[in-house]
């Protein structure tokens, strides 16, 4: 039978679908552009490879967008049909993506969880399990996962680099940066091009207030972005983040038209309404609006995108962004129709309905109170569930955004109790105090605690 590059056993006879399998999983695992094109090779290589038809299934829900749903759905199918006389492992894989397909994410990260324990150098089942319970909002499920296949891995391996990327940003979300810098320096060192251990860094700079480090860090990495897909995109929004500390408005707008929203981008063209970028976007015009600066029309075409989606609850923590863009551009009636959409939703089965209805619409309602003016009906909304924003996922360099929402409406508000409570919250969280911070200090100069 033949092997994947790790030793793992595929089930197809033909030799040239495990080269295509290996060919996509590396396109998967480095954040490579031409996903799309080796997953197709994959399938064309062998059709009747049920594993191919479950990786596609994989790629179509890693959109997080309800109209790739019914694409994933007739994969699981495809697999299914072919799954008899495939091993465990690969059933175990069919099983996961019809969790994730069924609002089920959590399910789906215990059954990679499982896969992992059993086979602890299934890269696949490794990162999506990393990536699913980040945007769970469960760093410390992160760091286990990855802890307990270290010793199974070594510098000889393929993909070794990659583990150590998500050793480092497990470790940063976990509030361990000494640890998570050390893995992350060590991954680029092995691999100057591995985009998520630049991330992980990235993130330790941030949550360190080490920003000229930041920049240093980032600047020399760009040429070895070269081909990836769109997380290149939020490599550049960390820049933005750097520069915005800074209060280097002018540079952050322009990283913002020419690179991680160019809409002139074939990146961008290809997938205009990605979720990590349309987060990218709508975060840094609401921080910048926030520091007196004119974003023009910028916000327009993420408030027509959000027209589009409404209804569509897959990612969990863009609502609050696509919200943002329609308050900005004053689309009342599209914001009513979008509360309503997310409140059928939470009527419905899975994990996400609950996070959605319990948390999210709270937030989101928040975002549209503060874009409206009325500022202590936003903190009404959304001091409730502050101790459950972790359950959006996202990290804690993205969730500030939201903090910061919330700050902004309690002393706009004159509710100075709330905004002493979330500065103590942000200070008792973050190595950097809110004095030093763009987005509170204004607040903590006003308000003692």
């Amino acid at each position: 039978m033949p092997q994947d590059s790790l030793g793992l056993p595929l089930t197809t006879q033909s030799a040239a679908a495990s080269v295509a399998f290996d060919h996509a999983v590396v396109g998967y695992v480095t954040y490579r552009a031409d996903g799309a094109e080796r997953l197709a090779a994959l399938v064309q290589a062998h059709p009747d490879f049920a594993l191919a038809h479950v990786l596609k299934g994989y790629f179509m829900m890693l959109g997080y967008k309800q109209a790739l749903v019914p694409l994933a759905c007739d994969a699981a199918d495809a697999a299914a049909r072919l799954m008899p006389g495939a091993t465990p492992r690969e059933q175990a894989h069919l099983a996961a993506l019809r969790a994730w397909i069924a609002n089920e994410p959590d399910r789906a990260a215990s059954i990679w969880q499982q896969i992992i324990d059993e086979h602890p150098r299934d890269i696949v089942a490794f990162r999506l399990a990393h990536l699913v319970n980040f945007w769970l909002g469960r760093p410390a499920t992160m760091l286990a996962s990855v802890n307990g296949v270290l010793r199974y891995w070594s510098e000889e391996l393929p993909f070794y680099n990659a583990v150590l990327g998500c050793l480092c940003f497990a470790n940063e979300e976990s509030g361990h940066y000494t640890e998570a810098e050390q893995a992350g320096r060590t991954a680029i060192a092995l691999d100057p091009s591995d985009l998520w251990s630049a991330h992980g860094v990235a993130h330790v700079l941030e949550m360190q207030g080490r920003r000229a480090e930041g920049l240093a860090w980032l600047e020399p990495l760009v040429p070895h972005w070269e081909g990836s897909n769109n997380l290149r995109h939020h490599l550049w929004w960390h820049a933005a983040m750097f520069r915005l500390e800074r209060a280097e408005h002018d540079v952050v707008l322009a990283l913002y038209d020419q690179q991680f929203r160019n809409l002139r981008s074939p990146l961008v063209d290809a997938q205009p309404d990605l979720y990590i970028d349309v987060q990218n976007a709508a975060s840094m015009l609401w921080r910048l609006q926030r520091h007196g600066v004119d974003v023009g029309d910028r916000w327009t075409e993420l408030a027509d995108k959000a027209e589009a989606r409404i209804g569509d609850c897959l990612s969990v923590f863009t609502l609050p962004h696509w919200m943002m863009a329609l308050a900005a551009t004053n689309r009342d009636a599209a914001a009513q129709r979008m509360l309503t959409a997310m409140r059928d939703f939470g009527q419905g089965p899975g994990t996400l309905a609950k996070v959605v209805v319990d948390v999210a619409l709270p937030v989101t309602e928040a975002v549209l109170e503060h874009g409206r003016g009325l500022y202590s009906r936003a903190v009404a909304c959304m001091r409730p569930v502050l101790g459950r924003m972790y359950q959006l996922g996202g990290s804690h360099a993205q969730q500030d955004m939201l903090e910061q929402l919330f700050l902004d409406a309690a002393m706009r508000a004159g509710l100075y109790d709330d905004a002493r409570m979330l500065l103590e919250r942000v200070a008792g969280r973050h190595p950097v105090p809110p004095h030093r911070r763009a987005g509170y200090v204004e607040a903590a100069r006003q308000v003692a605690f």
